[in-house]
Order: C-alpha cells, then sequence, then structure tokens
C-alpha cells in the first residue's frame, strides 16, 4: 500500500514539476525581464502551502495556481509580479498564511494583488442574496488600485471553466451563468477578445449542451464550403498586396457557436440564414510606424476596387480606436459569389491589442504605475464616481455597469469641436451628465447639428452636441427611463433618493407641527389612521406627500384623529402593530432556510404530477418540456422552472447561486403546455387555410388563440398552441415552413411579442 501511495506521490510530483517548468518555458520566451528566481520562490512556497489538497477532479490542488499563472503569462502577456501573484493566489484564503507573509516574502506589490484577488473570492459561492453582484462591487473597487487583480481574476476564472465538467450540475449553471453576465463582458472591455470567446462558448456549453453540439456539427459539416470561399474571394487580393510589396498574412475568421447561437436567438433566424459565420483578416506588417494608417487605407482602396464595398458598412477604428485600445478598419465587400463577405484590416500591433486587450500595450514600470491608459482610464474613473454614490441594490448595480461593458462606441463633438466617446443609443441628457452632473441636472434640452431636440433624443456617430440649461429646471422622475449610460443613471437615482429625503424631513416637521398645535400624541394608532385616510401604505409615504404638498392636513384630519376608535379599528391595530411582525419574522425564518427535503446535489426530474404539484413554470420565459431548464428556490419555498437563457434566470445565476437547481424534463406525452408561434411570409389566397389544415388537421394540435394581419402583401400572424414539448413546435415550426408562401416562422415567448427582421 505504501509503495503505491509513494508512486502516487511520485506521479504528482512529475505533473507537478512538469507544469512548472512549461509556465518557466512560456515565460523565458516572452519579452519581459527575467526574474526566475522569484517565481521559482513563489512557486515552492504556493506548493508547501497547498500540500496534500486535491481539487474535486481529483488532480493536485497546485496545478489551478500554475495553470492560471500560464493563462497570465501566456495569453494574456502579463510579467512576473503578475505570474508570481497568480502562484499565490489561493494561499491567502485557502491556507494559514496571511497577506502579512506575503509581503514580508515578496514585497509590497505582489501582496497588494494577493489580498485584492483575496477580497474578491471571500464568499464566490455564498449564501447572501446578492454575494456574487458584492463580490463584482469589490472586484471594481480593485480595479481602480491595480488592473492586473482583474486581468488574473479572469485568467482564474477561464481555468475554472475550462475545468468545469468535474462539478456538480446546479453549480456548473451558477458559475456559466455568472461568467456570461459578469466575466465575459469584463474581458471584452479589457480588449481580451480571445478569453471573451472562450468563456463565452464553454458557459454555452454547459448550459446547453445540445444546441452548443448541434451548431459544433454544422460548423464542422460547411467548413470545406467555407474553404473554398475563403480560398476564392482571397486569391485576387493576395495578388494585389503582393504587388504592393506589403508584407502580410490573411485569416479566415469562423464565427465562434455562442456569438451564432445568439444571433439565431436574437434575430429569430436558422444557422443556415446566418451570412457572416465567414470574416476574412488581413494582418500586415507597415513599412513603418509613421505609414501604419495610411498602409490600412491603401490596403482598403486596393481590394475595394477588387470587389465592390458595402456603402453603410465601414468602420474605422483605426482613426478613432474603441473604448478597450481595438483598432481595426472593418469593410464589407460583395463578393463574386453573390455573398457579403466583411474584411477586417489591421497592423501586426494592432492585432495584438485586439487578442490581448490593454496587457499587450502595457509595460509596467518599476514603480507598479503604467503609461497613459487613455480610455480605460476614463472608464475607471467612471466606475469610481458610480462606487462613491452606493445604491441600496448591489444588483441594480451590477446592472448600471453592465451597461457600459458591451456598449459599442459612437463619436459625438462638443460645440468647440471637441471629440467624445459615448455609448452607442445613448441620449443628448447621457452627454450632458457626461460633460458635469450640473450640466446633466440643468439642462433642459439641447442642440444636435444646431437642431432643438428633446433630452431623450438618440445621438449618431458625428452629431454635435450643444447642452441648453436652465437655473430652475430640477432632475425628473421620468429621466431615469431614457438615461442609458451607468453615470447618468447613477447620477440621476443619487439627486432623486436625495431630493425624497429632503421632502420627507419637510413633511416630517409639517407632520409634527399638526400634532403640536392640536394637542395630539404622534403616536402609532394616530399615524396608521392619517394613512388609512390618504391611502398611503406607510409613514415614509405619508411625510413624503406631506413635503411634496400633495395633500395638506386640515379638518378632515382633524375630524378623523379626534374620533375615539371603535373596537374593529382597534383589533386592526393590534394585528398591524404584533401579528404583521411575527408574520415577517417566520417569513424571513423561511427564506433563509433552502426548499425542504431537496437533495441539491441530484439532478430533480420533471414528472407531470410534480409539475401539477409541486412546481411553478416561470411566466418569464414559459418554458416547456425539451428546453434547457433550471430550478429555483423562492423566498416562499417553491421552486420556479426557468429557460436558462432566460434573462431573469441571468440574474438569479449571478446572484442567488447557491439556490439553484438542476432539473430535468420526465413529462412524455401526458400534459399540454401553451406556446406561441411567430409567422411571417406573402400574403395570398387560401394561406390562412393552409395553416390551420397543417396544425389541425396534419398534426392534431388544438389551436387556442390566432392573429393575422396583413399589409402591403405582407402578412404577420400569431399563434397560440397547446403542445407537449419542444419537439411538437418543431414539427410544427418545420411543416409550416413547407407551405409556399411563408418565409419565416419562428417560437416567441409572449403572443404580443415583434419581431425584428
Amino acid at each position: 500500500m505504501t509503495d503505491e501511495k509513494l508512486t502516487q506521490e511520485q506521479a504528482d510530483e512529475k505533473q507537478i514539476n512538469d507544469a512548472f517548468q512549461e509556465l518557466l518555458d512560456r515565460y523565458l520566451e516572452s519579452k519581459h525581464r527575467k526574474k526566475v528566481e522569484i517565481i521559482t520562490k513563489a512557486f515552492n512556497f504556493a506548493k508547501q502551502a497547498h500540500k496534500g489538497v486535491r481539487r474535486r477532479s481529483g488532480e493536485p490542488y497546485i496545478l489551478h495556481p500554475i495553470a492560471v499563472a500560464r493563462i497570465a503569462c501566456v495569453e494574456i502577456g502579463l510579467g512576473s509580479t503578475s505570474i508570481c501573484s497568480a502562484l499565490l493566489h489561493d494561499v491567502v484564503e485557502d491556507t494559514d498564511y496571511t497577506v502579512e507573509d506575503i509581503e514580508n516574502l515578496f514585497g509590497p506589490k505582489i501582496a497588494q494583488i494577493v489580498d485584492g484577488l483575496t477580497k474578491i473570492s471571500g464568499g464566490i459561492f455564498g449564501d447572501r442574496a446578492s454575494a456574487q453582484a458584492e463580490n463584482f462591487k469589490k472586484l471594481l473597487l480593485t480595479m481602480n488600485d491595480d488592473i492586473r487583480v482583474i486581468l488574473i481574476k479572469i485568467a482564474d476564472r477561464l481555468h475554472n471553466m475550462r475545468t468545469l465538467g468535474s462539478m456538480l450540475p446546479s453549480k456548473q449553471y451558477k458559475i456559466a451563468g455568472e461568467t456570461l453576465y459578469i466575466y465575459a463582458p469584463l474581458a471584452n472591455r479589457l480588449g481580451l477578445n480571445r478569453i471573451k470567446t472562450e468563456l463565452e462558448d464553454l458557459s454555452f456549453k454547459y448550459e446547453h449542451p445540445e444546441t452548443y453540439k448541434e451548431i459544433q456539427d454544422k460548423l464542422q459539416a460547411t467548413q470545406a464550403e467555407r474553404e473554398s470561399v475563403f480560398t476564392e474571394f482571397t486569391t485576387p487580393i493576395r495578388a494585389q498586396l503582393d504587388k504592393m510589396k506589403i508584407p502580410y498574412r490573411i485569416l479566415a475568421r469562423v464565427k465562434s457557436p455562442y456569438s451564432i447561437w445568439n444571433k439565431m436567438q436574437t434575430k429569430h433566424i436558422t444557422f443556415e440564414e446566418i451570412y457572416d459565420i465567414l470574416a476574412v483578416r488581413i494582418i500586415f506588417t507597415p513599412r513603418n510606424e509613421e505609414e501604419e494608417l495610411n498602409d490600412c487605407f491603401d490596403i482598403y482602396v486596393a481590394i475595394s476596387k477588387i470587389y465592390k464595398p458595402h456603402p453603410d458598412r465601414l468602420r474605422d477604428w483605426v482613426s478613432h480606436p474603441k473604448a478597450n485600445g481595438y483598432q481595426a478598419l472593418h469593410v464589407t465587400l460583395m463578393s463574386n459569389k453573390g455573398q457579403w463577405i466583411e474584411v477586417q484590416i489591421r497592423s501586426e500591433r494592432m492585432n495584438d491589442v485586439a487578442e490581448q486587450g490593454f496587457a499587450a500595450h502595457w509595460k509596467y514600470k518599476e514603480g507598479g504605475g503604467s503609461e497613459d491608459e487613455g480610455e480605460l482610464s476614463k472608464w475607471l474613473k467612471t466606475i469610481k464616481e458610480i462606487l462613491d454614490d452606493p445604491q441600496p441594490d448591489a444588483l441594480d448595480f451590477l446592472d448600471t455597469i453592465k451597461l457600459n461593458l458591451f456598449a459599442s462606441e459612437i463619436f459625438v463633438f462638443t460645440p468647440k469641436g471637441e471629440i467624445k466617446t459615448m455609448p452607442q443609443n445613448c441620449t443628448a441628457l447621457d452627454f450632458a451628465f457626461s460633460i458635469h452632473t450640473f450640466l446633466g441636472s440643468h439642462c433642459i434640452g439641447a442642440k444636435v447639428n444646431h437642431k432643438l431636440v428633446p433630452l431623450s433624443h438618440k445621438l449618431q456617430s458625428g452629431d454635435q452636441v450643444e447642452i441648453l440649461t436652465s437655473k430652475s429646471q430640477k432632475v425628473q422622475p421620468s429621466w431615469i427611463n431614457f438615461a442609458t449610460t451607468a453615470k447618468a443613471k447613477a447620477k440621476i437615482q443619487a439627486i432623486l433618493k436625495r431630493e425624497k429625503k429632503e421632502m420627507q424631513q419637510k413633511g416630517e416637521d409639517m407632520l409634527t407641527d399638526f400634532f403640536h398645535q392640536e394637542n395630539l400624541p404622534s403616536n402609532d394608532e394616530n399615524i396608521k389612521k392619517l394613512c388609512n385616510l390618504h391611502h398611503v401604505k406607510n409613514y415614509d409615504e405619508l411625510t413624503l406627500n406631506i413635503g411634496q404638498g400633495i395633500f395638506s392636513l386640515g379638518e378632515a384630519d382633524k375630524n378623523e384623529l379626534k374620533e375615539k376608535p371603535s373596537p374593529t379599528n382597534w383589533k386592526k391595530y393590534i394585528s398591524f402593530a404584533f401579528g404583521g411582525t411575527s408574520k415577517n419574522k417566520q417569513e424571513e425564518k423561511q427564506a433563509e432556510q433552502p426548499a425542504l427535503n431537496i437533495d441539491k446535489k441530484k439532478i430533480i426530474k420533471l414528472t407531470p404530477d410534480a409539475i401539477q404539484k409541486n412546481y411553478i413554470l416561470a411566466d418569464c420565459c414559459k418554458p416547456i418540456p425539451g428546453d434547457d431548464v433550471l430550478g429555483y428556490i423562492d423566498d416562499n419555498n417553491r421552486i420556479v422552472i426557468h429557460k436558462r437563457q432566460c434573462p431573469i434566470a441571468a440574474q438569479l445565476k449571478t446572484s442567488f447561486g447557491n439556490r439553484l437547481l438542476a432539473v430535468e424534463w420526465e413529462t412524455g406525452k401526458a400534459l399540454n403546455f401553451p406556446v406561441n408561434v411567430y409567422i411571417k411570409g406573402i400574403d395570398g389566397i387560401g394561406v390562412l387555410n393552409q395553416v390551420t389544415q397543417v396544425i389541425s388537421q396534419q398534426l392534431n394540435v388544438n389551436i387556442h388563440k390566432l392573429n393575422i394581419e396583413s399589409n402591403d402583401g405582407i402578412f404577420e400572424g400569431r399563434i397560440q398552441l397547446y403542445v407537449h414539448d419542444v419537439d411538437d413546435v418543431n414539427t410544427i415550426c418545420t411543416n409550416l415552413k413547407k407551405i409556399n408562401h411563408i418565409k419565416k416562422v419562428t417560437r416567441i415567448e409572449n403572443f404580443e411579442d415583434t419581431i425584428a427582421d
């Protein structure tokens, strides 16, 4: 037995040393200063600290920090400080060593980064409601101190996603959901394009395994066809570039499975209808640094002589880089086969920035500072401002930040001609707040390109915007509906909150004076009477309404208060004061405990009997058998079933990960579920008849609701049917598509949903 143990230990030792040696080799290949000594010291320290501990997959724990360090070094391009921090990132959290120990051994910089990483992961599977959202807040706070914290955190998450297979299914949904919700957008914002794509694909693979496999198979099946299109399309381009004597390489960029699925979902189209699965990337080495921009446009001119460019699809991120540092020239050309193909033109430097993001143009100085980061500093500054105005709900905060994580940029000009980068779909109001809070809170309108527009006017790239203000203007509650940037929303909410408090204080003073004048006690009973009289829910609402002058305290109030309470009112009052609170306590207790008799480690089967008795099918996404779903234990101890891609489920995965359950359908054909189908096509005599025949006669399905409208020879229809499962829906859609005049058939969640073309 001892020999076996020994051989296992020797095998582990070899595996660990090989992994570390590979990390060192890759580090030595990089352009960083060679600080092998400190990296080896960090490795030996971490190895000793994690000795004997194994991961869930059974491998020695130390392999995880080594893998994270390798990602930080090879895939993000970081140097020795980050590699050491990555090797040590779990030491403080999982062992008895402290941040002080690390500072004594490795210096303050590494200790600060490890401390930042430890703070974030505290309670990663926390039991508190929005533990994850709170963690995200901490993460952004540490970002202000040192961006390397977040880069290592992303590397840590990427390795966890790569090894997610050994986790329980309910944990898989939680981690995959969190990754899509927080980490992929963050990687995108930091320009880590390759990592963002991999995180999205891995999340997609665990959340929708069958769909993922289907898309992979289709990509595989169409690969040969894509390769021949690529070769045919690029041959004349190569000939032209050879003549120009610019060193170059041409690559095919294939859309990732997640991007394809996302497009299929948002545009309601099939795999076959996505035309931009293939894009072409031209990466060149400029003749010299000054000529880089000119070379880009020379290549564009040369290739647009071969193929006709799409007039509205030239994207110039060379002159105006994206906020995450991305630079390239995107042009869409018409191939000889009558197919639009996007061509991305970048220099080798731009390509590095596109793949590695800010890390590519960051050379850390001795003091740990960095070169001018321009756009990133601006973004961090915005986050800092939002964090300075703390919002009561961590989830609101998450959503606010998310607004700015994924936004595409537009460029607008101030009246003096200065250029400002703003998120796409932003309004004149957002622009006002981006310049100054005072300007935002007093603006009454704007002039865009010298024309008067309302504050809700959406800005376009290239607009020149002048904000009009008035000292008497105040922030209006309705503004929150059309503010789109995180900064504007946060500022408006903070100002409204402050004003509300002031009004409540004013109302409170007026109420106290009223009681004083009438010689009445200011007790709960009298306040309850006034609330009932004015039909308001509670004391806060009462004082707010008095402060705002919505109603004033007068004769009616005096009469109400000076009458003696009737016995029935008295009873009500007692139950209100005492009974209510104990009930709330019970509810709180109930909410704290997860649902009864449920083994979260097992996959729960959704049988017909269980669905009717124990589970609630979420109204937001209306899941039916065959959909990828998960269970969620709500505050009242009921289990709600959501589709995994439902936006509400995405929030739950991030905030209440510990309440998620893995569930599986086992319904057979026993139950019927309502489902909505949208159809669109060319109007003709008898089309409706054909539709009803296919559904009712051929497939024997009951139509519950039907709505068809025809406009200019095009008809749109919505049908509500009762089906057993997703297979039924797919059969119906396939058969309806066979009808000549019908061009589009897709399942929609709500009967009234509109479908964008």
